[in-house]
């Protein structure tokens, strides 16, 4: 055979075998356009079922053109469309704006009742903490030194009189007493959750250690106001922007506390497993963590300065506490069926 006519062959059976199966790529080829320009919707739903079926018909023509050395062309077109197809039948095919939907539409709340036997304990270290720091400062007042950092050892100390440190709480001085204090707090806070969340590995144990100390402290300052019977005001100045920092920090905990008591304790999955599926768990948790320290943040920076009376700080506080508590508890729940 000359080798005009093997090329003749040769294109022959290229011509044929694009024939026999060219209708399926070009269906493949539509499906997969209408997907990368985002109008899945338009799409049949027999198309969205025919799309793996459709995407492994092509792996099998790819492959046999390349056996046969078929036309060039033709290869690297088929190549070409095998790429595209791969991405949406194996990537992700959400993007940022539906993710995002999906997340606070009922994603993060879902993982977050999911793992609310850690939340629990986290709950019970906080309050411990917090009345360990309280029951140690009053024991021993050398106590609130050990606690609470020397830079805000100020007229925030034992011993400091009612008008003194009624004045940190009203009257505009919040850009040197109580206010620096607060930022304070919410840098802590924030290295806080992080950390809680990232220790976690570790059997959990440094999670809530930190948990313990952290609250230590605010249970030491706590105790400076209430020997002045300014319990109730320290409260409300620290619940506007309190309740979503604190419950940031309870989530972060528990998050640290779900990986680490995931791996300590695996049940019939390999430690490897349980840590997988724990920190994916977790880690959708903490996402949520950062945008309600943000949330926290904004409170601090100017509602708690904008509010100066406790009765409206409480509203504040009291109001973003049962909005985090009704998102939490109540939403993105799948509805069931009647008769279900």
């Amino acid at each position: 055979m000359s080798s005009e006519q093997a090329l003749s062959a040769a294109l022959l059976r290229s011509d044929r075998f694009r024939l026999e199966r060219e209708a399926d790529w070009t269906r493949l080829e539509d499906i997969v356009t209408k997907m990368e320009k985002g109008k899945t919707r338009r799409l049949l739903d027999d198309d969205v079922l025919a799309l793996p079926t459709l995407y492994r018909t092509l792996l099998s023509s790819l492959s046999i053109a390349r056996e046969n050395s078929l036309d060039a062309g033709l290869i690297d077109y088929l190549e070409g469309l095998a790429l595209r197809s791969y991405f949406l039948v194996y990537g992700t095919q959400t993007g940022f704006g539906r993710w995002l939907g999906s997340f606070f539409g009922g994603g993060w709340s879902r993982a977050v009742r999911a793992i609310q036997f850690d939340i629990w304990i986290a709950l019970f270290v906080m309050i411990a903490g917090a009345a360990i720091g309280y029951i140690l400062v009053a024991g021993d007042s050398d106590w609130f030194y050990a606690l609470v950092p020397g830079d805000f050892s100020d007229v925030r100390v034992p011993g400091a009189s009612a008008e003194a440190l009624r004045g940190t709480l009203f009257g505009g001085q919040e850009g040197d007493g109580l206010g620096v204090f607060a930022a304070f707090l919410f840098s802590n806070n924030a290295q806080v959750a992080i950390l809680a969340f990232a220790l976690g590995f570790a059997f959990a144990i440094p999670s809530i250690l930190l948990l313990i100390h952290n609250m230590a402290l605010l249970g030491a300052m706590l105790w400076v106001f209430a020997q002045r019977g300014l319990t109730v005001d320290f409260i409300g100045w620290l619940s506007i922007h309190g309740t979503t920092e604190l419950f940031a920090i309870l989530l972060a905990g528990a998050a640290g506390i779900h990986v680490g008591r995931s791996i300590a304790f695996p049940g019939a999955r390999s430690h490897l497993k349980a840590a997988s599926d724990a920190g994916k768990r977790a880690a959708l948790v903490m996402v949520g963590v950062i945008f309600m320290l943000i949330c926290a943040g904004l409170l601090e920076g100017f509602a708690r300065q904008l509010i100066d009376h406790t009765a409206g700080r409480f509203a504040v506080g009291g109001g973003m506490l049962l909005l985090w508590l009704l998102y939490f508890i109540g939403f993105g729940r799948e509805r069931r069926r009647p008769g279900a």
